[in-house]
C-alpha cells in the first residue's frame, strides 16, 4: 500500500552506510516509532505495574489495598449508589436472607455454578461495603483491621457482577443494569488503581532497558530476519501495523509480545517486497515463542510448589 501512497524511491533503498536520511524521512520513522513506544509501555508496562502493585499490597496492604487517594467529596455518591444497588438486587432476590454472603459467592466464583442464593448474597454483601465505608466516611479513614475485608468484599462483588453479566444468567431491566454498571466502575476505581509513582517507575524503566539493550534487537530485527537490509519503507510499514495491532490488543486485554509484533511485522514486509527471509532466524524467533509459555508455566508451579514446601 505504501508503495502506492508514496512513490519515493529513496524509501525503498538500504540506509547508505552513516548517511542519515532525508529529515521527512527521518519525521515518518519518528512517528511510526513513537507510536510503537506508547503501544510498547501501554501493553508491557502492564505486567511491571502488576507485579510492583502486588509486592506493594503485600508489605503494606493499609495503604494499597485501597485507593485512600479517592476524594471525600465521592463518597456520598458512592454510599447512595451501593444503597440504591442493594435495593435493585433485593428485588431480583426476592428479599431472601443468606447466613454466610461471602461463602455462597466464593463458591459461585470458583465453580460459576448458577445459584439462587448468588442475588441475595451479593445484596447483602453490597449493602455491607456501604454500611462499613459509610460507618468511616471514606475509604481514606478506614483503619488498618477494617482495610482487607472492605477491599474482598469490593472485589468479589465486582466479579460476581462479571460473571453474572456475562453468563446473562441475571436479566437486567436497563436502568437497572445501568446502575450496578455505575457501582462496579466505583468498586473498581477503588480496588484496580495504580499510582502515578508506579507509572512513572514503571515508564523510566521500560525506557532504561530499551536504551541500554537496543542494539542487540535493532541488529536481530533490521538484519537478520530478512535477507536484504531493512529499508525505510519497511521499518515504518511494520511499526505502524505493529503499533496498531498492539493498541489493539491492549484495548481489548488480549496479552500480547511487542517483539512477537514487531518482528512478525518485518518479516511480512520482505515476504511482500520478495526480500526473502533468513529461515535460521525465523526458526528460533519461532522456536522461542512456542517455548515460552510452557517453560514458564513448569518454573512458575516448580517455584510455587518449592515455596509452599518451605513456608
Amino acid at each position: 500500500m505504501l508503495k502506492v501512497v508514496a512513490r519515493r524511491p529513496e524509501l525503498y533503498q538500504e540506509p547508505q552506510g552513516a548517511t542519515p536520511p532525508p529529515f521527512w524521512i527521518r519525521g515518518l520513522l519518528i512517528l511510526t516509532c513513537t507510536g510503537v513506544s506508547f503501544a510498547h509501555g501501554s501493553n508491557d508496562g502492564q505486567k511491571g505495574m502488576g507485579l510492583i502493585m502486588l509486592i506493594l499490597i503485600g508489605i503494606v496492604p493499609t495503604a494499597y489495598a485501597l485507593n485512600r487517594s479517592m476524594p471525600d467529596s465521592a463518597m456520598q455518591p458512592f454510599l447512595a449508589r451501593a444503597a440504591a444497588t442493594a435495593d435493585m438486587l433485593d428485588r431480583y432476590g426476592d428479599g431472601q436472607r443468606v447466613d454466610d454472603p461471602a461463602a455462597v459467592i466464593g463458591t459461585y466464583l470458583e465453580t460459576a455454578r448458577p445459584d439462587s442464593l448468588v442475588v441475595p448474597a451479593l445484596a447483602q454483601m453490597t449493602r455491607n461495603i456501604g454500611t462499613q465505608v459509610g460507618q468511616y466516611g471514606s475509604i481514606r479513614q478506614l483503619p488498618a483491621d477494617a482495610v482487607e475485608n472492605v477491599r474482598n468484599q469490593m472485589f468479589m462483588v465486582s466479579e460476581t457482577v462479571r460473571h453474572l453479566l456475562r453468563s446473562r444468567s441475571l436479566r437486567l431491566e436497563k436502568t437497572d443494569a445501568d446502575l450496578l454498571y455505575a457501582f462496579t466502575a466505583q468498586l473498581d476505581t477503588a480496588t484496580r488503581y495504580i499510582p502515578v509513582w508506579v507509572k512513572i517507575v514503571v515508564a523510566i524503566a521500560l525506557g532504561l532497558g530499551t536504551m541500554v539493550g537496543w542494539k542487540r534487537i535493532v541488529i536481530t530485527v533490521g538484519e537478520k530476519i530478512g535477507k536484504s537490509h531493512l529499508t525505510y519503507a519497511q521499518g515504518a510499514s511494520a511499526e505502524l501495523v505493529a503499533a496498531t495491532t498492539i493498541a489493539a490488543a491492549d484495548m481489548f486485554g488480549m496479552p500480547v509480545s511487542t517483539t512477537q509484533v514487531l518482528s512478525s511485522g518485518v518479516a511480512g514486509t520482505m515476504a511482500a517486497s520478495r526480500a526473502g527471509l533468513q529461515m535460521a532466524t525465523v526458526r528460533n524467533l519461532m522456536m522461542a515463542w512456542a517455548l515460552t509459555l510452557p517453560a514458564a508455566i513448569v518454573l512458575s508451579g516448580g517455584l510455587f510448589w518449592l515455596f509452599m514446601q518451605l513456608l
